[in-house]
């Protein structure tokens, strides 16, 4: 399981540093793909597997086909190389906006990579009580 928040820096060539307790749980080699709300998504090879299993149960309609399109297209697997970086492809930086500060962020079964600014702007927690008062309806208790 991911959990924490980590802050790094992305260099001029899109290498980053991987937090080394994040590193342990990904092993030597992993998915990065594009991500929910401006970030990019990281899974480990086995849950990597588990969400494409759950991609290829998805009706054939429009919107399931472009789901699927959205996060294969986007996907590159990554190895860390000795100093403990990942390369992340241009395209992907593009999408999360990663330019300098980097926030990794392990939620449950993955991790998100944020740029700093992106970060801040989507997880202020100021609506927490609303949102835990919705979590209800999943049968979450607090």
């Amino acid at each position: 399981m991911f959990m924490g928040e980590h802050n790094h820096t992305i260099d001029s060539k899109g290498r980053i540093i991987v937090p080394s307790k994040f590193r342990e749980e990904l092993g030597e080699e992993f998915v990065l793909t594009l991500g929910l709300d401006g970030c990019l998504f990281v899974y480990p090879n086995e849950e990597w597997m588990n969400f494409v299993s759950e991609l290829r149960k998805l009706p054939g309609n429009k919107e399931a086909r472009q789901l699927q399109r959205y996060f294969m297209a986007g996907a590159a697997t990554c190895e860390v190389d000795k100093q403990g970086r990942i390369l992340i492809p241009t395209k992907l930086r593009e999408h999360a906006g990663l330019e300098k500060e980097v926030v990794f962020v392990g939620v449950l079964s993955k991790i998100e990579v944020w740029s700093r600014e992106r970060w801040e702007a989507n997880n202020s927690y100021d609506n927490m009580d609303e949102i835990a008062n919705h979590m209800s309806t999943f049968g979450l208790s607090f």
